[in-house]
């Protein structure tokens, strides 16, 4: 199958499942955990990063960004201090194949430990007064560039859940495409995250959050010792309502960055409420902010990025990120 015909395939599938959004209601997801912003440069920038290329963390968001030209490996951690004492620890490595294209792996660890337990000694004596609770997802990705200014990327993954001495477990795939139009650096893409296998405790099943979003991204100022950067992004949860993500960076002698930005239609949001209660609130994130610091010896690349994120009600939160690249 030619690769105009695979694109063809992905914008099918995009379509039908975008068509399927429509009837979906809120809160049927399980795997939560996926939702959750990777990438201090990413979500320093509201997470309007559907067009970023070129960097392994995109192996998070848009999986035809890992495309690699410039460069033969990349590896990333990435560290967030969520909510509840939960940790985010997050890595992954990239490494370009001559004349194929680029191929990734990584891995997301999401949960906390030790959380005191209410049992019953006398009824199992031998059980822990705490328990774990851990999210995982381990994933392999690809990107290759079509033509020059044309990627497509695929990405699968195994998700786990455990809480407890419970488990469920679950397959899924991610679709992207990103499209660099020439002038200013104009930017647009596409990607479809997470359709795959449900979620199953018990005998309740929850479906994984898939997630359709669409970009475009362009440089209003582009000269050698200065950068600046605006991108923007729509997206549709299947169990929520859609939202766009805006944000921009400004970079000085490739070395500093200041970055910036928020999700309209998605802080502050309440449900429709039901017979039983009164509309709640259903976000609590607000705008992020952030910077990074970069350099290059020789052949070696270095950047280390941190971004904040203002929550409502509950403790903000910090991410820190750093990436090696070889060329």
């Amino acid at each position: 199958m030619g690769f105009k015909k695979i694109f063809i395939v992905i914008l099918a599938i995009v379509v039908a499942r975008t068509v399927a959004f429509g009837q979906s209601k809120a809160g049927i997801n399980g795997a939560a955990f996926l939702n959750v912003g990777v990438g201090a440069r990413s979500v320093g920038m509201g997470s309007a990063v559907t067009t970023n290329g070129g960097e392994v963390e995109q192996m998070f968001w848009n999986p035809a960004g890992i495309a690699l030209k410039d460069q033969k490996l990349q590896a990333a951690f990435s560290y967030n201090n969520w909510l509840a004492g939960i940790k985010q620890n997050v890595g992954s490595v990239s490494y370009k194949l001559q004349d194929v294209g680029t191929i990734g792996a990584g891995v997301i660890l999401f949960g906390v430990s030790d959380i005191p337990a209410t049992r019953d000694p006398f009824t199992d004596p031998n059980t822990s007064t705490t328990y774990d609770y851990m999210d995982m997802a381990v994933q392999i990705s690809f990107a290759r560039y079509v033509t020059d200014k044309l990627s497509l990327g695929f990405t699968a993954k195994y998700i786990r859940e455990k809480i407890d001495d419970l488990t469920a477990t679950a397959f899924g795939f991610d679709v992207g495409s990103l499209y660099d139009i020439g002038v200013m650096g104009w930017k647009v893409g596409a990607r479809l995250s997470n359709i795959g296998s449900d979620l199953k405790y018990y005998n309740y099943s929850s479906p994984i959050p898939i997630t359709f979003s669409m970009g475009t991204s362009i440089y209003p100022l582009s000269t050698e010792s200065q950068q600046w950067k605006v991108s923007a992004d729509v997206v549709k949860q299947q169990d929520y309502i859609p939202y766009y993500n805006v944000g921009t960076e400004y970079t000085v002698e490739d070395m500093l960055t200041l970055r910036a930005g928020y999700k309209l239609n998605y802080s502050e949001v309440t449900d429709a409420g039901r017979a039983t209660r009164n509309p709640i609130q259903t976000s609590i994130e607000g705008w992020s902010v952030g910077g990074g610091v970069h350099t290059t010896v020789s052949d070696y690349d270095v950047r280390i990025d941190y971004a904040y994120t203002d929550m409502q009600l509950v403790k903000d939160v910090h991410r820190f990120s750093i990436r090696f690249g070889w060329k």
